[in-house]
């Protein structure tokens, strides 16, 4: 936990502009910073805090956290903090829990207690299009698209744009090896190896010998390399090349339809 924490704190200022319009849908014109730490009785330290005032003139408190497994008292740890920040800025508050974890989050976002209702948002990042994560010129924005929805894309696919989008956009050898260790960790909040990402089951032997995406995606680009080689350089069978390269022959006709 502590390593997602650390990988959160160290993008989401850079990322949050673009996750408070693409995600939240808000039309922010302007977001000031907030001390990112409220106490009264006891200290309270929000994930993400900003005053924003949108494109209507509304202006509220803006407080996210980002939650990587349910928490059973998720509601109630947001009604604390509802309470502390309207005793603290005295304008609305406006609240979102951000669930990074695998699926769709289980959690209650309401508490209701006699007249008294209290409800937030929970948006779970595995149901959002991972495109709109990439389309961000900010490598820190970018690397959120490791948790996003796939779609068609089958993981490999997602998982090898997903890195060659982010290497090329850092400078220098060791802000690429930062990026890549990022994204592994944050990798690991989804089930994605081996018996999700289905090449078929010739190459199945890679995902059990290393359990990491990046390291897969690397697989698979050799791979694609030496069947397209094959494929255009010699008239072996379809059974030929793929007995050669380690793969399924499904996997050797999909290139050569690509290759049309």
């Amino acid at each position: 936990m502590n390593q997602y924490d650390k990988i959160l704190r160290e993008n989401i200022e850079a990322a949050a502009p673009g996750l408070i319009k693409n995600i939240l849908h808000i039309n922010a014109v302007s977001i000031l910073d907030l001390p990112d730490s409220l106490q009264h009785t006891k200290e309270r330290k929000p994930d993400l805090l900003k005053r924003v005032t949108d494109n209507n003139g509304n202006i509220f408190i803006l407080h996210i956290e980002f939650q990587t497994k349910d928490d059973p008292d998720m509601a109630y740890r947001m009604a604390e903090y509802l309470v502390m920040l309207l005793r603290k800025y005295k304008i609305s508050v406006v609240q979102y829990v951000i669930y990074i974890g695998e699926g769709v989050s289980a959690m209650t976002n309401t508490l209701t207690n006699g007249k008294s209702n209290f409800h937030y948002e929970i948006i779970a990042l595995s149901s959002i299009d991972y495109h709109v994560f990439l389309r961000s010129k900010k490598p820190e924005e970018k690397m959120f698209a490791i948790l996003g929805d796939f779609g068609k894309d089958s993981p490999e696919e997602a998982i090898t744009k997903i890195f060659t989008e982010i290497v090329n956009v850092v400078n220098g050898d060791l802000e690429k090896e930062r990026r890549k260790n990022q994204l592994r960790i944050l990798a690991n909040l989804r089930t994605l190896v081996s018996d999700k990402i289905k090449i078929m089951e010739s190459v199945s032997t890679f995902f059990k010998k290393e359990n990491d995406l990046f390291y897969i995606a690397g697989v698979i680009e050799g791979k694609k390399v030496s069947v397209k080689n094959l494929l255009l350089q010699t008239d072996f069978t379809v059974a030929k090349i793929a007995d050669l390269c380690g793969v399924p022959e499904e996997f050797v006709e999909k290139m050569k339809e690509e290759l049309k």
